[in-house]
């Protein structure tokens, strides 16, 4: 058939199958010490028990798996009785896949079944078995009676963390839609009817642009006025998405650092009071991005998180005491995320710098915008050197970091 692919073993089981088959060779091994006649048929009854062992593999939760194994126990006991006892130690391969039995009954069943069959041979030749012999196949025995417990108990827990991460999943995807469902909500609500209204204006101002230039001037001030609050509208939808805050990133690379081995100490007010929505988001993913960096390049034992409000600009400084930047390059690696951090900041004008002092330090800058010029020709007049006084005071405060 096309597209038919034969698999000797599921592919989702990986080399796992494949190790069992080394516990086959004891019994092939064994074959060749009885006669031809009988070696012949136990060669064909061990050819039937492979063949068993593949399909139980692909008929999980399936209504032949039952018939499989039973063949495979069937195999077994013909082997244990009418050749050597020592055939019972393929019992193990059939404990695995009992264990496999969600379901109390049919596990049960297959228990009891499985019990028969190790049981009778070893009761038919204990007699004839000399003590040291007992004494090694009883403990093997019991291990084997016991151990589909232990592979249920394995069965159970693998197949609750699959079911787990199908419901991570789900949910996951119901968020994610019922987040589309209300961003379009959003978007219909807030702006469906201020675009309407601007494309009927517009109509009207192509009316009018001839018939009446002063109401056709007055109208187009009216689209302007409504563009701007459409503007506004979406400026105020887009900072309702914000995904991401510093207190939250803080919380978050906390866990991730302390996981890593590394200590954080977070000085400074995290919170950076007056600082617009869009800067807060792309400092707090800038953060985010740092805080990677130290834990897969830095090898550090420390990292230093300061929030810094100065007179002009918001500063964010993230240092580790690790191995620092390869040459004192001031540019790190390919893949440490810098060119996405600096491309993120230039949308809001900030800055970011990268440099080695007995570790990493990268420094994160973001100008504070004053819109009221007059307010800002007062404070400058006030003081003149404002802006070097910071600046100054600034470099101090880096040089704190200097250490690390």
């Amino acid at each position: 058939m096309r597209g038919f692919r034969f698999e000797v073993f599921p592919r989702h089981m990986g080399f796992f199958p494949y190790l069992w088959l080394v516990y086959v060779i004891l019994p092939i091994y064994n074959m060749f010490k009885f006669d031809s006649w009988k070696m012949g048929i136990g060669f064909f009854l061990i050819a039937v028990f492979l063949v068993t062992y593949r399909q139980l593999y692909f008929e999980v939760e399936k209504r032949p798996f039952m018939y499989w194994l039973l063949a495979q126990l069937a195999v077994i006991f013909i082997l244990s009785t009418w050749y050597h006892p020592t055939f019972m130690y393929m019992g193990f391969f059939s404990a695995n896949f009992i264990g496999w039995y969600i379901d109390d009954r049919r596990f049960k069943t297959a228990m009891l079944i499985f019990f028969l069959v190790e049981a009778i041979p070893l009761a038919i030749y204990a007699p004839a078995l000399e003590t040291a012999d007992l004494l090694v196949i009883i403990p093997f025995f019991l291990i084997m009676l016991l151990s589909p417990l232990g592979f249920r108990s394995l069965s159970r827990r693998q197949k609750l963390e699959q079911e787990l991460a199908k419901a991570n999943e789900q949910i996951h995807n119901l968020i994610k839609g019922e987040e589309r469902m209300r961003i379009a909500r959003d978007l219909h609500d807030t702006l469906g009817h201020t675009l309407s209204l601007i494309t009927l204006k517009s109509q009207l101002v192509e009316k009018l642009v001839m018939k009446d230039p002063v109401k056709a001037q007055a109208e187009a001030r009216e689209i302007q006025n409504t563009s701007r609050a459409a503007l506004r509208q979406v400026r105020e939808l887009v900072a309702e998405m914000r995904t991401a805050t510093l207190p939250e990133e803080i919380r978050d690379a906390r866990m991730i650092l302390e996981s890593a081995g590394i200590e954080l100490v977070c000085e400074g007010n995290e919170r950076l009071e007056g600082i617009p929505d869009l800067a807060h988001n792309i400092l707090s993913l800038c953060l985010r991005e740092s805080v990677t960096n130290v834990v897969k390049h830095s090898k550090a034992s420390q990292c230093r998180i300061r929030m810094e409000t100065l007179e002009n600009e918001w500063r964010m400084i993230v240092a580790d005491n690790g191995v620092g930047i390869p040459n004192g390059d001031q540019r790190p690696a390919e893949g440490s995320g810098l060119n996405g951090m600096a491309e993120r900041l230039s949308l809001i004008g900030g800055t970011i710098e990268a440099r080695s002092s007995e570790g990493t330090v990268i420094t994160i800058r973001v100008p504070i915008v004053i819109k009221n010029e007059s307010r800002k020709e007062d404070e400058t007049h006030e003081h003149p050197s404002g802006d070097r006084r910071g600046s100054a005071h600034a470099s101090r405060r880096t040089g704190f970091f200097a250490r690390f």
